[in-house]
């Protein structure tokens, strides 16, 4: 299991905590992600995704899972959501 946004591809970083002595040691940050359940009005069906919080607030702002599909990249979609993708988008034109 990967530790990468669905929705936007983020994952982790790497850098340094750095002390007060200036030494450095390696770290990671990680996304701040989340199991979340989004419901698509056209297709009247729920999704599971694993999302970070960032992906979960522009969901929001664009007005739910299938305004931000139709807007989404598919570069930077997962498999799982890129299939969504395609039902929303076919739902939507028949």
């Amino acid at each position: 299991m990967s530790r990468r946004c669905e929705f936007t591809g983020k994952g982790p970083m790497s850098g340094n905590n750095v002390s007060h002595a200036k030494n450095r040691t390696r770290r990671r940050f990680l996304p701040n992600l989340q199991d979340v359940t989004l419901q698509s009005d056209v297709l009247g069906r729920s999704f599971k995704f694993k999302i970070s919080n960032a992906a979960l607030r522009t969901v929001d702002h664009r007005g739910g899972l299938d305004a931000f599909m139709a807007k989404a990249k598919d570069a930077e979609l997962s498999a799982a959501a890129l299939k969504v993708k395609k039902e929303i988008a076919g739902a939507t034109a028949a």
